[in-house]
């Protein structure tokens, strides 16, 4: 990076902090600590949640894992990881947001609390802990860390890259609260949408010879089996990450566990300042994932057609050989800038969504039952230091697996299977008992175990990956109905009594407006619509 990238580098990374101070400091403060800290005081307007949500969402594990997946596949399958998040988004805005603003949840377990019982709530703020600790956490530093290195090459260690992304986004969270998090997340957002759909313009530029629209040719003329995105196998007869039948069963399910129950995603719009300003920026944010594709898919179609310009080791390295090679030499600090904003967003909401979940229901809940809000929050901040330095470590370990985004998707499953059945029954259903969620939890977990871990031999072809075995995205789906049947049964042989029902009828006053936004419903059909038009319009381009 030369003197002019790392000055603009600086001043850029230095805009989005400066800015980010200066409307945190002009926003509306709550009377409570720990609502100001944990959930920005209840006062996000659309805009800030939609941004929040996607930054969140969007980061280098997304651009260079699922780019490098769409590469290895030769195929445009990995789409259906965007275009089912519509989807889930549309149910999070419609069904579970409202129930959780209504009782003005600080984080989505409390719902768990409520319907089933305290001991629910913790196992499953156990498994989200173990989720962004072992999972997600590292994952953001690695991929981050990767891609800055190879994109920009820094000669320095992963460890050392790592280190200081975490240092860096570790201050927005554990110092600034979730009010810093969510503006920074929307500035970097901006930078990032901009940056993003720059890059692939600029690669379809570079394939058509310095013309967009003779590259836009190549992409569809040449090879156009490249985009594919219902299909099981690629034009090398090869199974592909995404098998469509896979659709129909596992991979709408880890969508609305990541959209409707993650408390990393969700409480961006439990702080929202109403219902309608919730729904507002998660329809939003739902419309913008249709946009996702060009970012996160494209450029890996692209390096397909690059392939003898580009120097690729394994897959992951994609989307980092795409950028050298169409970025212009003064923009390299500024996309710098912005990827790296785009790795903090990830890394510090991670951060602060699970000090948020330690502190309220370990520490207050059992460690420090009359703990003052003070007290609560200092902890919050002790605990996700502790959680970065471990992140750190753990982040440069990575560098073993083949594909950090299937990684990242196996491992969720293994808590995201029974925290999804237990919350669609919570939602679905009254008479379900806390001592069923309990047992769906392990024939959950011991269940997706199973079919991920254990290779079970020749499966019928439908439900089969390349090696004849059975497809982990069906593993998900078939652990998750085992999880919810044994829950259903036990409810039936031994319902909850009335009261207990009633009980877990009885809310609080809500927090919030809880009046919906008029067009909620509209806005969801034409999100809808738009995602079959694409899958229609990309199905009949690749035959």
């Amino acid at each position: 990076m030369n003197n002019f990238a790392l000055i603009s580098f600086v001043l850029a990374t230095a805009s989005v902090a400066f800015l980010t101070y200066y409307i945190v400091q002009r926003m509306q403060r709550s009377d409570s600590a720990t609502e100001e800290y944990f959930t920005g005081g209840r006062a996000l307007s659309w805009p800030v949640v939609a941004g929040s949500l996607l930054l969140t969402n969007l980061s280098t594990e997304q651009l260079v894992g699922l780019n490098g997946d769409v590469f290895g596949d030769k195929a445009l399958v990995g789409v259906a990881w965007e275009a089912l998040a519509a989807f889930a988004m549309i149910a999070t805005a419609l069904i579970f947001l409202p129930r959780y603003l209504a009782s003005g949840f600080t984080t989505t377990p409390a719902f768990l609390e409520k319907r089933f019982d305290k001991t629910t709530r913790s196992m499953v703020s156990g498994l989200f802990l173990f989720g962004y600790v072992t999972v997600l956490l590292p994952v953001v530093l690695y991929t981050g860390s990767l891609a800055l290195k190879g994109m920009f090459n820094l000669e320095y260690p992963i460890w050392a890259i790592a280190a200081t992304i975490g240092v860096l986004g570790s201050s927005y969270a554990i110092f600034g609260g979730l009010k810093s998090v969510a503006v920074s997340d929307t500035l970097n957002g901006v930078g990032l949408l901009i940056g993003g759909l720059a890059i692939p313009a600029l690669a379809l530029a570079k394939l058509g010879g310095g013309s967009f629209t003779d590259g836009l040719s190549t992409l569809f003329n040449t090879k156009p089996e490249y985009l594919a995105v219902l299909t099981k196998t690629n034009i090398d007869n090869k199974v592909v990450s995404v098998p469509w039948p896979t659709l129909l069963t596992g991979m709408m399910f880890i969508q609305v566990f990541y959209w409707s129950t993650n408390q990393v995603i969700v409480q961006r719009a439990m702080a929202a300042k109403s219902l309608a300003e919730g729904q507002k920026g998660v329809l939003f944010a739902s419309a913008m994932k249709l946009v996702g594709p060009i970012m996160l898919c494209l450029p890996g179609i692209i390096a397909l057609h690059m392939t003898d310009a580009l120097d690729i080791a394994k897959q992951d390295q994609v989307y980092g050989a795409v950028v050298r090679h169409v970025l212009p030499d003064w923009s390299i600090g500024l996309f710098a800038a912005v990827l790296l904003g785009s790795i903090l967003s990830s890394f510090n909401s991670a951060l602060n969504s699970a000090s948020t979940l330690f502190s309220l229901q370990f520490y207050k809940g059992y460690i420090n039952e009359i703990a003052t809000e003070d007290e609560i929050v200092r902890t919050g901040k002790n605990f996700g230091i502790i959680l970065a330095i471990v992140s750190i470590v753990i982040a440069p370990l990575l560098a073993q697996m083949e594909s950090i985004f299937t990684y990242l998707q196996k491992i969720n499953g293994l808590y995201s299977v029974p925290i999804i059945g237990i919350f669609m029954l919570g939602v679905g259903t009254r008479h379900v008992p806390a001592i069923a969620a309990k047992v769906g939890m392990v024939v959950g977990m011991v269940s997706y175990a199973f079919f991920t871990f254990v290779n079970i031999s020749n499966v019928p072809t439908f439900f089969a990956n390349g090696d004849g075995d059975l497809h982990w995205l069906h593993g998900y789906f078939i652990s998750f109905v085992l999880s919810v049947g044994v829950m259903l049964i036990i409810g039936y042989v031994q319902p909850k009594t009335v009261s207990e029902m009633e009980a877990s009828d009885e809310r609080d006053p809500a927090p919030v407006d809880m009046t919906p936004w008029a067009q909620a419903k509209n806005v969801s059909y034409a999100i809808m619509a738009s995602t079959v038009v694409i899958y229609l319009l990309l199905t009949l381009a690749s035959n």
